[in-house]
């Protein structure tokens, strides 16, 4: 199973960017979407998929949360 989570974008280097998952930041490719630093991005298999508002990537990450909760962990 494959999962996209959003992350907020933090610095940009051309096609990349830094994704902050909760403390946690990784690369991602950034070039399939029109993204700024500070944005939310839905990401997957290492590419920007979607930009998305503040407000939705944080209810995403309620349930994601609230999914993980339920099996003893938590993802940020």
């Amino acid at each position: 199973m494959c999962l996209a989570v959003p992350g907020k974008i933090i610095r940009i280097d051309g096609d990349n960017g830094d994704i902050d998952f909760g403390g946690v930041v990784k690369q991602a490719n950034i070039s399939m979407v029109e993204a700024n630093v500070g944005d939310w991005a839905v990401i997957h298999a290492g590419f920007a998929i979607e930009i998305m508002d503040e407000e939705e990537a944080q209810e995403t990450l309620k349930l994601w949360n609230e999914v993980l909760d339920h099996e003893g962990t938590r993802f940020c």
